[in-house]
């Protein structure tokens, strides 16, 4: 294959290699690469580093990476000058971050185009500092690196011939840095997949009722995700004569506090934690069935694939105001903000969706209408064509313009 048909993927996610040359990686990540496949129509190359430790994913899974659909070569991204597959690539998709600050400047070293995908603005970086570093002086001084780290990140933007945004809030951080951000959601929802006009009639039928709200939860159960939140939602809820299911789907951290703390309140009745689901065959379902609303009490701003996710099955959100909810609910005209970690205030506010049922149907087309704009086809056709974008032509000798300059 020519070296103008390879794409090569550096993603910040690292392996885990286990026994018998088989590593750890997430299914999701092999999803999206696939994916990347379809569009693309050509050779890829993943080169990933390896890390000492097994990641928290809830979809990791083990393979070989000689079975996999595309190349996987596992890395030290400091010695990348000397890498046959980044030097014979048309265009290289990388990641901002602190162990690929240097990419964009040996990408055009070696006339190769170079786009960097970012998601964490320098604020929800710092809210994930304060959940995880209650210590002072240490919090003071990892801020103090993601200060620094971010002047870095602007430089190699600077340097990159694309930024591909995942999120409304890295994107307006970082549109007019460099000359082409492309704006996206993330989603592993397919098409078929998303809810159908009448699947949403049906729950609709249901919810309108006035049954007991089905209200769903589903992600890592960690203290960023604010998952420890939902149970004192559920505790406000019952104080405030809701009627309502409670659904947490997920495992994490915070698992074992929050079993005890439904027993201990006396929430088994209404709050049940169904542990990890399958998305597709499992998750999905559920979701498009079976609940009413979908409770997030996530406490930053990264650009979780669970927006869209939920709203492809024709659920609306209510959740705390972290910036990358504001964003979708702006965008997309469905969902309900209350302030940040004030479960009292997001209790309220299901209270007063629970007595007003039409809005929550309302809310419902309206994050479907979204979601289907944004499918996980939609969305890597749409990054597959920036990328094209800014390949550079070839010149009569089949070396980029830009490397023969």
């Amino acid at each position: 294959m020519s070296a103008a048909q390879k794409l090569v993927l550096l993603p910040s996610l690292t392996v885990f290699q286990l026994p018998n040359g088989r590593v750890s990686i997430t299914r999701k990540f092999i999803e999206g690469v696939e994916e990347f496949m379809r569009h693309w129509q050509g050779p890829m190359t993943v080169l990933i580093e390896a890390h000492a430790h097994q990641g928290d994913n809830l979809d990791n899974v083990p393979v070989r990476p000689s079975d996999l659909p595309f190349t996987l070569k596992i890395v030290n991204f400091d010695h990348l000058a000397d890498e046959p597959e980044l030097q014979n690539a048309a265009v290289v998709l990388g990641c901002v971050g602190c162990r690929q600050n240097h990419i964009p400047r040996l990408c055009n070293r070696l006339g190769v185009p170079c786009v960097l995908t970012a998601e964490y603005s320098l604020s929800t970086r710092y809210q994930i500092v304060d959940t995880y570093t209650p210590n002072w002086l240490w919090n003071l001084r990892q801020r103090f690196w993601e200060r620094r780290q971010e002047k870095r990140q602007v430089k190699a933007l600077r340097k990159a011939q694309g930024v591909q945004c995942n999120g409304t809030p890295i994107y307006e951080s970082y549109q007019h840095i460099n000359a082409n951000p492309l704006l996206y959601f993330d989603t592993r929802v397919t098409q078929p997949m998303l809810a159908t006009a009448s699947e949403l009639k049906q729950r609709s039928s249901v919810c309108l009722t006035g049954r007991p709200l089905r209200l769903l939860f589903s992600g890592r159960l960690i203290p960023m995700k604010g998952a420890q939140d939902l149970i004192q939602v559920a505790r406000h809820l019952q104080d405030l004569s809701v009627d309502f299911q409670l659904t947490i789907c997920g495992e994490g951290e915070s698992s074992a506090g929050m079993r005890e703390a439904i027993q201990a309140h006396g929430l088994s009745g209404q709050v049940h934690m169904a542990n990890v689901l399958d998305f597709h065959t499992e998750l999905i379902p559920k979701v498009k069935h079976e609940t009413d609303l979908f409770v997030c009490c996530h406490r930053q701003g990264d650009p979780s694939c669970t927006y869209l996710e939920t709203m492809s099955c024709g659920v609306p959100i209510v959740g705390y105001d972290n910036e990358a909810f504001v964003g979708i609910v702006k965008t997309s005209g469905s969902g309900w903000l209350t302030p940040m970690n004030q479960p009292l205030a997001l209790a309220q506010k299901i209270a007063s969706l629970s007595q007003d049922r039409p809005q929550i149907e309302k809310a419902a087309h309206q994050a479907l209408a979204f979601a289907q704009k944004h499918t996980f086809e939609q969305t890597f056709q749409r990054r597959i064509e920036h990328l094209r974008s800014l390949i550079p032509p070839r010149t009569s000798h089949g070396l980029n313009t830009a490397a023969s300059m």
